[in-house]
């Protein structure tokens, strides 16, 4: 069975090395899908996050931007800014999972492996992006 919350911690492993080295993805992928033993679905959405985030990368940087000014991308911790750009493909471009549950999972993320801030900083940009591009969600 699969488990998204696996799925999205081996998502930010694979984005996090390739954000600070240079090995190609489909390597990196294929070693830790192998070492985390995970079943076909959990990869299938491994590879989902991990494509679409590499994908619309700029998009996303330029969305941090807009939402964290005071938080120059290529200035934020590694760990920060790719677990915020998890948050924002799924919240923005994939679109699959309610913006309530990839927030949640995002802050989760933060709180597992982030700094004592990155909660805080995660939560208020991914609120401030759906606060902006669906106003019905502040009355949920």
């Amino acid at each position: 069975m699969a488990s998204r919350r696996k799925a999205r911690s081996i998502a930010l492993q694979v984005l996090y090395e390739l954000d600070c080295t240079r090995h190609r993805a489909d390597e990196v992928l294929a070693r830790l899908a192998y070492d985390e033993s995970v079943d076909e679905e959990t990869l299938a959405f491994v590879t989902t996050l991990v494509e679409g985030v590499q994908s619309h990368r700029r998009q996303i940087d330029t969305i941090i931007e807009e939402h964290a000014p005071a938080f120059p991308v290529e200035q934020m911790a590694p760990i920060d800014r790719t677990i915020l750009r998890i948050g924002l493909f799924e919240l923005v471009f994939a679109k699959e999972t309610p913006y309530k549950v990839s927030i949640n999972e995002a802050v989760e993320l933060a709180k597992s492996y982030g700094g004592d801030s990155t909660p805080r900083l995660v939560n208020g940009v991914l609120a401030a992006v759906v606060n902006k591009n669906n106003p019905e969600a502040r009355k949920e």
